[in-house]
């Protein structure tokens, strides 16, 4: 029997989702939330887990090259995203700088989902696609933004090194995924690698509702992987089309209730970094954490921020002069072996299948 070949349109044709027959033609016949494929095109039994790209929480999706290398990309530009932020505070005020570059981000994706054609969420889908924005953008950027006015960059990388810990949680919590040791054993190293890089006590100079507010952004970080994890009917441009439109719009209005000044950029760099956090640093980062978690299991896919740290501190070190020291290197090491050991090294499962 032929195989069916569907378009991104028909593969996320709204969410609900779909099922496939195939008798002479291909037929695509929406029913509710329920995939059933015909007969012979049925996996034979301990043949392979099935459902989001071939993943269940008990067989999770064992990364190809091709998310593997997207991993990679959102480590360097999660690593870089502290360090520009710190930079649009200095003359753009939190809410409203966070506001402004998700209404960018928002025009971006939703032009792209009009020229694709790609249709957006409906019913049950659509309130995730809310949710989700409520979560990873509305609340978290506005949290994010307004503690990176105070807490240093390199803080804030030991901070979202917590992001994994909270991810596993809350999959465990919904579901998502089950609870493995690896994956708690392989956090803890990892974050224990990123207190050895910076080490010391330099975040007791930095008030405890700006570290609250960070853990709270990296908190809902988390939370927004597992609720992407949980709609997989809905197209990643669409999720953050509507993700990012909901974040604009409740940061602005919030700028404004509270009275902050909402000025354009003056300085030249400062418009180039803002539109790097809005276009790089959103619609990039954004649309890569969505196909990497699609693809990869929501814990997994989360220690991209672990791995962040040290590439924070690089930058740090070639673009603010900040020194290098032998502690880095050591602590280099411990996050890869954290990274390895909590996602990387579970038993071989199947890859992701389009």
């Amino acid at each position: 029997m032929p195989r069916c070949q569907h378009s991104d349109e028909e593969r996320y044709g709204g969410g609900d989702g779909y099922r496939l027959r195939n008798a002479g033609k291909c037929q695509v016949e929406r029913v509710n939330a329920t995939i059933s494929i015909p007969e012979n095109d049925r996996p034979r039994e301990g043949s392979g887990p099935q459902g989001a790209f071939g993943c269940t929480p008990t067989q999770p999706c064992r990364p190809d090259a091709l998310t593997l290398v997207a991993f990679g990309v959102l480590v360097v530009l999660i690593g870089a995203n502290p360090l520009a932020v710190r930079f649009t505070n200095r003359e753009i005020p939190p809410l409203w700088g966070a506001g402004t570059r998700l209404a960018v981000a928002a025009v971006v994706f939703f032009s792209y989902v009009l020229v694709r054609r790609i249709r957006l969420p409906r019913g049950r889908d659509l309130r995730g696609a809310l949710l989700f924005g409520a979560v990873q953008f509305g609340l978290g950027f506005g949290l994010g933004y307004w503690a990176l006015v105070r807490v240093p960059a390199s803080i804030a990388g030991v901070l979202l090194a917590g992001v994994p810990l909270f991810t596993l949680a809350f999959a465990v919590v919904s579901r998502v995924e089950l609870p493995t040791v690896r994956g708690l054993v392989g956090a803890l190293i990892s974050i224990g690698g990123i207190a050895v890089i910076l080490g010391g006590g330099s975040a007791a100079s930095v008030p405890w509702q700006y570290l609250a507010a960070m853990v709270g952004f990296v908190a809902c970080l988390a939370g927004g992987l597992v609720i992407a994890k949980a709609l997989p009917g809905v197209h990643p441009a669409a999720m953050n089309a509507i993700g990012t439109s909901v974040g604009a719009v409740a940061l602005v209005l919030l700028s404004l209730i509270l009275g902050e000044d909402t000025p354009l950029p003056k300085a030249d760099p400062t418009w180039a970094v803002q539109l790097y956090v809005a276009l790089i640093g959103s619609v990039g980062v954004f649309g890569l954490i969505l196909f990497v978690v699609r693809r990869w299991t929501a814990t997994g896919a989360s220690y991209q921020t672990v791995l962040s740290p040290p590439v924070t501190i690089l930058l740090a070190a070639w673009l603010l002069g900040e020194p290098l020291s032998p502690r880095l290197a050591a602590g280099t090491v411990v996050v890869i072996l954290g990274v390895y050991v909590g996602a990387l090294s579970h038993p071989r499962a199947p890859s992701p299948r389009m």
